[in-house]
């Protein structure tokens, strides 16, 4: 992988394992946005009357990225509102499983709607609970993270296509935030019914920009309440013919974040995900085995084949302010402090860390 130095000027000064909590604006990206807003001031709603063909182009390169095609994408603010949006579309009588602690923004929207929820527990043996959630609840959705925001710990997709393959009318809700721009994902080739992201993280595009990717054959499922002008793709006569996209994107469109994204995929896809993902393994690998020399890792990781580019090391908020003066910049998680790699992290960060940990 190359050096990324110079497109992400912060990794100049810092030592950046902090993608899990917000991911790095690229120098480019940033002047496509100055550019954008220059155009905007100067342009007013003689540039803003170009926005459908933008958003149809960003539309485009996420199908091509994700391999799908545009009708199943819903470009949204964020995760949450998604899948706010979704849950209030579902029938009230589904019963949903969850996961024990997994992230709020998954967890809250459905307990706080009146759906039978039933959970299983996030170990080492996470696939073992869930398949014995699933038999012993038969839930119509199955509702969670691809990689948990504090441990890191990944789901394995052999195993959801394995349930998939066995419960087949099984709903199968991912939020995607902690996983989409660390792999090459195919939607199409997916077990998953439905994958939504925020894009502020690994897919380097900012905040205030997200996606939700759903299949057709379960669009049937929801009865979306959400609607407004955009839906209707700005006509009147329109009302009664809205698309389930459509209805997922009621307010007009901001071509300044969700363009954001679009040139972040773009930024990716022209790296290659082959070579991102390839980096990404090696260090994952490494740091891995580095942290078990030290006994660093929760027994519910160090016994897992895969995971994700997130690691909770043990840790105090003392070790945590030795990072910070050392200008390593993490964050305090659950009992731990989490680190996270992205493509601008080299073996030398990696190295860094583990110094100033031999050295407390």
């Amino acid at each position: 992988m190359e050096d990324f130095k110079k497109e992400f000027p912060l990794t100049q000064h810092y030592t950046y394992l902090n993608t899990a909590s917000c991911g790095l604006l690229s120098r480019s990206l940033v002047s496509w946005r100055q550019e954008h807003d220059k155009n905007l001031m100067e342009g007013g709603s003689i540039f803003r009357d170009t926005h459908k063909q933008h958003i149809r182009e960003i539309r485009s390169g996420l199908s091509r990225f994700f391999s799908t095609s545009e009708e199943t994408i819903a470009l949204v603010p964020n995760f949450s509102t998604g899948m706010n949006a979704l849950l209030d579309g579902l029938a009230e009588e589904s019963k949903i499983l969850l996961l024990e602690g997994d992230y709020p923004s998954i967890n809250w929207p459905a307990e706080f709607r009146k759906f039978e929820l039933c959970y299983a527990r996030i170990d080492a043996n996470l696939e073992q609970n869930i398949e014995e959630a699933i038999v012993e609840h038969n839930p119509d959705v199955f509702a969670f993270s691809m990689v948990q925001y504090i441990s890191g710990i990944m789901m394995d997709p052999n195993f959801l296509n394995r349930i998939k393959a066995y419960h087949p009318n099984l709903l199968l809700i991912a939020d995607g935030t902690q996983f989409l721009g660390t792999t090459n994902f195919s939607f199409s080739e997916s077990p998953l019914d439905i994958i939504g992201a925020s894009s502020y993280k690994w897919l380097l595009a900012g905040y205030g920009n997200g996606l939700f990717m759903i299949k057709p054959e379960v669009q049937h499922r929801f009865s979306l309440r959400t609607i407004g002008f955009n839906s209707a793709d700005a006509g009147f006569g329109q009302k009664d013919e809205i698309s389930f996209v459509g209805r997922m994107e009621p307010g007009h469109l901001d071509t300044l974040n969700f363009g954001s994204l679009g040139e972040s995929v773009t930024f990716l896809e022209k790296l290659g995900m082959d070579k991102v993902e390839e980096h990404l393994k090696d260090l994952i690998h490494t740091a891995k085995s580095e942290f078990v020399k030290r006994d660093l890792l929760d027994e519910a990781v160090v016994n897992r084949e895969t995971h994700s580019t997130i690691f909770n090391i043990k840790g105090d908020k003392e070790l945590f302010e030795r990072f910070k003066s050392e200008k390593v910049i993490c964050s305090l998680r659950g009992k731990g402090i989490r680190v996270s790699f992205h493509i601008y992290n080299t073996r030398e960060d990696l190295h860094k860390l583990l110094e100033i940990i031999d050295s407390y």
